[in-house]
């Protein structure tokens, strides 16, 4: 298995596309699987299409059902953290691609993103790694 580690910035961007990275990455591979992994307790997953207005609905859909408000037992950090700490259980921290001959076999429309609403940490790491088939 070949693993690297990306270093991330995510002060600016709740959402950042990773499916750039993810190409370069599985270049030249041949077949196998492409895991994204965020080792963090406060980040997700997703796959999302990008610049259709997606990206303010799934923030939206997130503020709904994550409400960044006092209601949590969890309370350290920014108001609402508790919220921050629940995305996983709905945004997995992992998403596995599918790699023909170098190429992840995404749909069309589909992009690899980072979701990280907290403001707290803003330094994220992701980790991709493949297995060849």
């Amino acid at each position: 298995m070949h693993s690297i580690e990306l270093q991330l910035d995510t002060a600016r961007h709740q959402l950042t596309d990773l499916t750039d990275e993810v190409w370069g990455f599985c270049r030249g591979r041949g077949d196998g699987l492409c895991q994204v992994f965020v080792p963090h307790a406060t980040a997700g997953i997703a796959l999302l299409e990008l610049g259709a207005s997606s990206e303010p609905d799934l923030l939206a859909l997130l503020e709904r059902l994550l409400p960044r408000d006092g209601r949590y037992r969890h309370r350290h950090g920014a108001p609402g953290h508790g919220a921050d700490h629940l995305l996983p259980a709905l945004l997995s921290p992992s998403l596995t691609v599918p790699v023909l001959a170098g190429q992840p076999a995404l749909g069309t429309w589909q992009h690899v993103v980072l979701v990280d609403l907290n403001p707290d940490n803003p330094q994220r790491r992701v980790r991709l790694s493949f297995l060849a088939g």
